[in-house]
């Protein structure tokens, strides 16, 4: 049977089942550690489930199963739209192939130093600070409900924003293309329920900007001084000095290396 399976196929055909799988492939890349890979895999049990309860001949399992998969499908694309629009924002721009762009190393490692230093003066001085790095999606419209500074990165600009004295402390800044673009900005808070109690209003703001976008941003805790990074609706807490710069050097890097864009519009490494 294996022979004249191998012999039906056509050249034409093995080239399909490649793209396929390489589509198969991005895509769960795309969704790795989100609710949605848990929920790729439980769509998968269920249709196993299905097969199965099918060649038993348990025709009222089968029959509840098959109901149960017409109701996900009504409802998954409302429960995960979070989700489901990342997903759609990185494919639409150049998730799968991207075209390349070279920029000065000094012009990244000077901007990302500018950053860690700030964020440490703050950690020691446990002053709260919300830093967004933009990316590719825009964030014209949280810029919009802030002060528009257009300004030079600088740790002292940066640390003076989040003086507890200044207006603008309780706000976000956004940095894009060695700019500090606003200050004072509005984050959408996360609507996640499984996010730690421990976690205050600026690591919920944080979550919530990186489920609607692919901005990175750095939080300090006003309370205890720990210095987080969000990405993608994942929060990772405790970052030292060496770490946090490492963490968005590497990121940028890893992707220049990989001919995609970097350096100013601070995109990911996947």
């Amino acid at each position: 049977m294996a022979e004249r399976l191998l012999e039906t196929m056509s050249l034409m055909s093995v080239f399909e089942i490649l793209i396929v799988a390489f589509l198969i492939y991005k895509i769960f890349m795309l969704i790795k550690d989100t609710r949605a890979e848990q929920l790729l895999k439980g769509l998968i049990v269920l249709l196993f489930a299905t097969v199965i309860s099918n060649f038993l001949g348990l025709s009222l399992i089968n029959w509840i199963l098959e109901r149960m998969q017409t109701v996900l499908l009504v409802a998954l694309p409302i429960v995960f739209q979070p989700e489901l629009r990342r997903m759609l924002e990185k494919i639409g721009r150049g998730g799968f192939i991207s075209s390349a762009t070279f920029w000065h190393d000094k012009t990244l490692e000077d901007n990302i130093d500018q950053v860690v230093a700030a964020a440490m003066d703050l950690s020691n001085k446990r002053q709260g600070a919300l830093i967004v790095l933009e990316r590719e999606i825009g964030l014209a419209d949280i810029v919009e409900t802030g002060i528009e500074l257009d300004a030079k990165i600088s740790k002292e600009l940066i640390k003076n924003i989040f003086h507890p004295s200044t207006p603008l402390h309780d706000g976000a800044v956004i940095l894009k293309d060695s700019k500090i673009l606003a200050a004072g900005c509005f984050l959408p808070l996360s609507t996640n329920a499984d996010i730690s109690k421990e976690l205050g209003t600026r690591h919920r703001a944080a979550i919530g900007l990186s489920e609607n976008s692919d901005a990175i941003v750095v939080t300090v805790s006003e309370e205890t001084g720990i210095i987080s990074v969000t990405e993608d609706g994942i929060i990772s807490r405790n970052y030292n000095e060496n770490e946090l710069k490492k963490y968005l050097l590497d990121k940028i890097q890893y992707e220049k290396k990989q001919g995609l864009k970097g350096i100013v519009n601070w995109r990911s490494k996947p």
